[in-house]
């Protein structure tokens, strides 16, 4: 009697949280379930928590069956399936997923060229001459990456979401505490990040943890206090080509693969995993995850946008529209004129802050223009999906220009039904 009430109440109690555990954190589970973010977070922050539950349930249905409880071939067919549903998660997060935020290795341009072709998009972060570009491709599984050398003495790690196509350099650092970040899951098609010094989920689109969002009442979502946002960095994308035409002495991060034959092995298989959702993510209308709580059927879901946050006010842009507008356009969002600007020399579209008062006629790809030297954009998300960014930013403007600053958003965000 004791061995089948300890063996079937292990057996319930450990496949649920292995079940959960799959669902929730698994990644490949949400191509075929829609999952609620706020069950992603709940795991996220009681991962192993919830790991120490399952595992000692398994323990009380392996002691169950020991004392006579339980059918064999129940036993054995569990025991498979509960190594699965707790191993496929953890093995695909942790060493699939590893990251290389402290460990990136930087390469000269003439070593890129070996793995990187000339018109491939790079994201790009620069400081004080120091410049540093990173292939989609190649920073693609870590997700993160930066080293203790800094970008020109400043500690920046770049962030990398492929879902929604979008990079961005954090300074990982908040109130004066270094994060230890780590890649977990992503919801609404954009990655969630955990600090492990707190255990607390970041939406890697807002640079923030969960347990420091502010109330929302209207307009974005933002921290209690500024200063609870790792710093952005100015990230701008350009081909290969165009960095090294800018940079021509700039670093390239390559993430060539380990010496470890099994892990070289792991390695190519989850990358061509990511690869072929990643190829359909691209090229398919739908998400090929389908976590979204909102749909917004003002552009294609896939255009490529970029988009700025000031305060509580949101524009995005369209290369296309910049083209069309002879390569620049003036705009003002939350009250600071800004300058939208592609250079084709260089292939690459920047947005700047304009703090001269006056219409920019003429802007490069440094941010000289005919009323002086203007500074990134911090914010910019740069070349991102659409509908990942109205998913985070459903108030958004598209393709702003200053006669079409003080006008409502064309359009509006419809709310779907909560992933």
């Amino acid at each position: 009697m004791l061995g089948n009430v300890l063996f079937f109440v292990g057996l319930f109690v450990s496949v649920a949280i292995g079940f959960l555990y799959f669902r929730d954190l698994g990644d490949i589970s949400q191509m075929l379930m829609k999952i609620k973010r706020e069950n992603t977070i709940r795991f996220i922050r009681n991962e192993y928590r919830f790991l120490s539950v399952g595992l000692a349930a398994a323990g009380t249905m392996i002691v169950g069956h020991l004392l006579g409880g339980g059918p064999g071939w129940l036993f054995w067919i569990s025991l498979v399936v509960i190594a699965f549903l707790y191993a496929f998660p953890w093995v695909w997060v942790h060493v699939g997923l590893r990251n290389q935020k402290d460990s990136a290795k930087y390469y000269s341009i003439a070593e890129a060229r070996k793995y990187v072709g000339p018109t491939q998009s790079v994201m790009v972060i620069e400081n004080k001459g120091h410049a540093r570009a990173h292939p989609d491709a190649q920073i693609m599984r870590p997700h993160l990456a930066g080293n203790d050398q800094g970008l020109g003495g400043e500690d920046v790690v770049m962030t990398y979401c492929a879902m929604a196509n979008l990079g961005i350099g954090y300074t990982p650092t908040i109130e004066g505490e270094r994060l230890n970040l780590e890649v977990l899951a992503q919801h609404g098609n954009n990655l969630i990040l955990r600090d492990n010094n707190t255990g607390e989920p970041i939406q890697h689109i807002y640079g923030f943890r969960e347990a420091d969002t502010a109330p929302i009442t209207e307009g974005n979502a933002c921290p209690l206090r500024p200063s609870l946002a790792m710093k952005p960095w100015p990230t701008f994308r350009m081909t290969f080509r165009g960095f090294q035409k800018a940079y021509p002495e700039g670093e390239v991060y390559l993430n060539k693969p380990p010496a470890n034959p099994f892990l070289r092995l792991f390695d190519m298989i989850t990358e061509i995993t990511f690869g072929w959702g990643i190829g359909r993510q691209h090229q398919e209308a739908a998400p090929v995850m389908d976590n979204m709580s909102r749909m917004d059927d003002r552009l294609p879901n896939k255009t490529y946008v970029w988009g700025v946050t000031i305060g509580d006010d949101t524009a995005c842009w369209t290369d296309d529209f910049i083209v069309e507008n002879d390569w620049l356009i003036n705009a003002n969002v939350g009250g600071r004129d800004l300058v939208v600007n592609y250079d084709p020399k260089f292939e690459s579209l920047g947005v700047w802050y304009n703090d001269s008062g006056q219409q920019v006629a003429r802007c490069d790809f440094w941010g000289q223009t005919d009323k002086g030297k203007l500074s990134r954009v911090e914010t910019l998300r740069s070349g991102m999906f659409w509908h990942v960014w109205a998913e985070f930013f459903p108030h958004t403007d598209i393709n702003r220009t200053t006669d079409s600053s003080a006008a409502p958003t064309q359009g509006s965000a419809s709310d779907a039904d909560a992933a």
